[in-house]
């Protein structure tokens, strides 16, 4: 696999574009869409008749599995704070701000600090303004501080194995512990920004678009799934961010033929119990369902019809992902 950097990593039509409200997400429209099938559906409500069917994958144990994997990232609060955590300690008090006249040797700490902190990939980009959402689910506007113009995007690699028993509970089971570690990873990373004192604002899926980010940050590209896919890992990962004002170095976006590749393959449109995903040949400017910008040439994905089938399977589904030959292909 031939690996290079691009300045063209996609096509936005700046007349059409606009930044995207976090409301309008599938997690978000269940709650106020009253024309969307799933309107005050929670994807996990029929697990009792699921478990009750004792289809293989859907048992009671490994159910409590799946709930016990988003332990940290739903009980721990702090994680996506944009204050510091806890006190400060008295050493720290007698340090001043860190000297980071170096931009090239702070991102080779930053990307070593990361890795330390369980991210498996991680990737650096100026912030984009396109990428931020215009409010966050609350309504409230995203104000972003100027100052603020770097991103540090890691990706936390799920559990390959878990993640090709997909849809059953094992792989959701693969998306909770993700999102788990990810909440300690980016915890760490906005400490360790912080104790060099410089500004850390954390964040998971909310405030920012996360893929667009990382593929500025030379961490793949966006795939007919829909979803970031790296050349290391695939589709297997999840992805955080931090915007800080520590001067660092950005990557630049890469190329490996994704795009040739998406084209001539369809496995994960077929592999799609919900068929969500496209299987035209050429990508276009079809949005596909209200929780897409319009403006941006992708494969865009049915989120309605995609989760449309989370409820009928009870459980989160990564049946894409687990199709994908990057994800097959990746270092187990």
């Amino acid at each position: 696999m031939e690996i290079r950097s691009t300045d063209a990593p996609y096509a936005v039509d700046e007349s059409v574009y606009q930044q995207f409200d976090e409301r309008r997400t599938i997690f978000m429209r269940r709650h106020w869409d009253t024309s969307a099938t799933f309107y005050e559906k929670e994807y996990r409500d029929g697990a009792a008749r699921r478990i009750a069917a004792a289809e293989p994958g859907y048992s009671r144990v490994e159910f409590a599995k799946l709930l016990a994997s988003w332990t940290v990232h739903d009980c721990f609060d702090g994680a996506y704070s944009w204050r510091r955590l806890g006190q400060v300690d008295p050493a720290m008090m007698r340090l001043g701000p860190h000297e980071a006249d170096d931009p090239g040797a702070m991102s080779t700490e930053v990307k070593r600090a990361a890795s330390d902190f369980g991210a498996d990939l991680v990737g650096i980009c100026r912030v984009d303004p396109r990428w931020l959402y215009s409010h966050d689910r609350s309504g409230d506007p995203v104000r972003i501080p100027e100052t603020a113009r770097f991103a540090i995007v890691m990706g936390i690699a799920m559990d390959r194995e878990a993640v090709l028993t997909s849809p059953a509970y094992a792989s959701a089971a693969a998306t909770g512990v993700g999102y788990s570690r990810m909440a300690f990873a980016i915890a760490c990373m906005a400490q360790f920004l912080r104790n060099l004192r410089y500004e850390a604002i954390p964040m998971g899926n909310d405030t920012a678009l996360s893929i667009p980010l990382a593929i500025d940050a030379g961490l793949g590209a966006l795939g007919r799934n829909g979803l970031l896919v790296t050349p290391e890992l695939g589709s297997c990962l999840r992805l955080c961010k931090v915007f800080t004002d520590l001067p660092l170095e950005p990557d630049r976006p890469i190329d490996f033929g994704l795009q040739e590749s998406c084209r001539n393959c369809t496995r994960c449109a077929e592999a799609c119990e919900g068929e969500a995903i496209s299987a035209s040949r050429e990508p276009s400017y079809d949005a596909a369902c209200a929780s897409n910008s319009p403006g941006v040439i992708r494969w865009a994905v049915d989120a309605d019809r995609c989760y449309d089938f989370w409820i009928r399977n009870t459980a989160a589904c990564s049946n894409c992902i687990a199709a994908c030959p990057y994800t097959r292909g990746a270092t187990p």
